[in-house]
């Protein structure tokens, strides 16, 4: 290609390969969207703390500095549709910057593109937590000295990315905004009090899992005197960003294919407009 430790057992991350298309392979279609892009992407290299991460780079095509996002892709890794983010988020104005934050991990010492799709989640979930705390501080520190950058930073998570934009919002005082998406927060009061900037989170209406965790995180960002702005999508599951961008099922597929899809996409519209002005207002 140009923390904490939780069960995670090999038998339903094949589950989840299958059901949710096996990651990259599947997507045909995210991939061929990318290669389409009339847009400037290429890799970059960071080197920090005798370490070195890849990074997926987007540029948008404007007249002006432009604020920059840091993407924290979800538990596939480096997916095409992880980097087809970056495009968009350039499509609308903005640099991104992603960082594939399994290099190094890889059997080649590469990162994402080195896995078998059923080995990608159990990686990442095996990554130390502090280690992606510095490759994305040093996402940050590179986007923000990019000449094209206006000097404001913003940080969006999908997933597993989700739950982590929200924790690095805890350890990193520069991003003007973390926007999470159907991740869980921080649950230690010690932790959430070092936010320094807003949280905006974006919640799927069927997805019980993460979203019987909003509650209480919402009493103690309140407590705390912290900004936590919440979003439900209604009929929408889990991972609607990537469901809802995703070709429309067959005509004669099932009705209730049909109306999840139409629900996803729905939800990922609406985000996505929601994501994009909330930048702007930066």
């Amino acid at each position: 290609m140009k923390t904490t430790p939780l069960l995670f057992s090999r038998f339903a991350v094949g589950f989840l390969a299958v059901f949710f298309g096996s990651c990259a392979s599947a997507q045909d279609w995210a991939k061929a969207k990318l290669e389409q892009s009339p847009r400037h992407l290429e890799w970059k290299t960071l080197k920090h703390d005798g370490r070195e991460v890849g990074c997926f780079v987007g540029y948008p095509e404007v007249n002006h500095k432009a604020t920059a996002v840091v993407v924290i892709h979800d538990i596939w890794g480096m997916s095409h549709w992880a980097r087809g983010m970056v495009d968009d988020l350039a499509a609308a104005g903005y640099i991104a910057v992603a960082p594939d934050l399994l290099w190094g991990a890889g059997p080649g010492k590469g990162g994402t593109s080195e896995f078998a799709d059923d080995a990608i989640p159990l990686a990442i979930r095996a990554l130390p937590a502090d280690q992606i705390t510095a490759d994305l501080d040093a996402a940050v520190q590179y986007a923000a000295n990019l000449p094209s950058c206006n000097g404001k930073v913003a940080v969006v998570g999908f997933c597993w990315g989700g739950s982590e934009s929200f924790r690095f919002a805890t350890n990193n005082s520069v991003i003007k905004t973390a926007f999470v998406f159907y991740g869980d927060g921080p649950t230690r009061d010690a932790d959430l009090e070092r936010i320094a900037c807003p949280i905006i989170a974006f919640y799927a209406e069927n997805d019980m899992r993460i979203n019987a965790t909003v509650p209480v995180t919402t009493d103690q960002m309140k407590r705390l005197g912290k900004s936590y702005h919440t979003e439900f999508y209604p009929g929408s599951g889990h991972g609607f960003m990537k469901a809802g961008q995703a070709p429309a099922p067959a005509p004669d597929a099932d009705t209730q294919v049909q109306e999840r899809y139409i629900a996803n996409k729905a939800a990922r519209n609406a985000a996505w407009s929601r994501l994009i002005s909330s930048l702007k207002s930066l």
